[in-house]
């Protein structure tokens, strides 16, 4: 869709930022499309719609909470954290696995961008932190461990897949365009399944993992069935994670029909 290979899809201009800088873009309406973290929606859904394809949910695809050691290192409490974001749906299900293991709570809070976490936690800048993406398959080669996997936590006590990025659009576009991109979205998933080595340049050129074996894995297992189609059980997982964050005061609840696509 991006180099415009979809039929009659809308015509993308693409701005690539790291996630913290694109939930901020949402929440001040920078964008008419965006990617986002699904943590995010409670502040923006008046003028976004959540699009029901392109996303990123999965099972076995959480975020991870490293750090150099185990041991004295398995116990967060009062140390220091790097997230990837305070809107991120990383730091929202670390904050529902944190509420439930670590009694004493964490200490200071660090945002980074995603790429820089790892080597802050192996140079001792921060006690641990909490990673996503092709970060799950790479950790080891910076000498760290994992604590925590946030996603295997939140299956286990939902049974649902785990919400991570979502596609939104503003409203204002109308229910004609908002229409016309979803299916533009779900066309072009479909169209890179059907041919991989088409987008797998453009794929490397701005992956932070470059080893293609890296970019397979992460593809394998965050582009899936909900990415095509959210689903019933896409948007069940979406509304449990948001209604169990909003009981628990980390997020405004969400309106009935929120999710409502048009």
């Amino acid at each position: 869709m991006a180099h415009g290979r979809v039929p009659d899809a809308p015509e993308l201009a693409v701005t690539f930022a790291d996630i913290d800088l694109t939930n901020g873009m949402a929440e001040r309406g920078e964008f008419d499309v965006l990617k986002v973290s699904y943590a995010v929606l409670p502040w923006v859904l008046d003028d976004y719609a959540l699009l029901p394809c392109g996303g990123a949910l999965g099972r076995g695809c959480g975020p991870l909470v490293l750090t150099r050691a185990q041991g004295s290192g398995a116990d967060l409490t009062g140390r220091t954290v790097a997230v990837p974001s305070e809107r991120s749906t990383a730091y929202l299900l670390f904050r529902l696995w944190a509420a439930a293991e670590v009694p004493g709570g964490v200490g200071e809070i660090v945002v980074l961008p995603f790429h820089e976490i790892m080597p802050a936690v192996r140079d001792g800048k921060v006690d641990a932190g909490l990673v996503i993406h092709e970060a799950r398959f790479t950790y080891q080669d910076y000498g760290l461990v994992c604590l925590a996997d946030m996603g295997e936590h939140w299956e286990q006590t939902t049974g649902l897949p785990i919400p991570l990025g979502a596609i939104i659009a503003k409203r204002s576009l109308g229910e004609r365009v908002l229409r016309e991109l979803a299916a533009a979205i779900r066309t072009s998933v479909l169209m890179a399944w059907d041919d991989p080595e088409a987008s797998r340049p453009y794929v490397l050129e701005h992956a932070q993992e470059m080893d293609p074996k890296v970019a397979d894995q992460h593809i394998g297992l965050y582009v899936n069935e909900f990415t095509a189609d959210l689903g019933e059980d896409g948007y069940a997982a979406v509304r449990g994670l948001l209604t169990r964050a909003a009981a628990e005061g980390l997020v405004p609840p969400l309106g009935r029909d929120a999710l409502r696509f048009v």
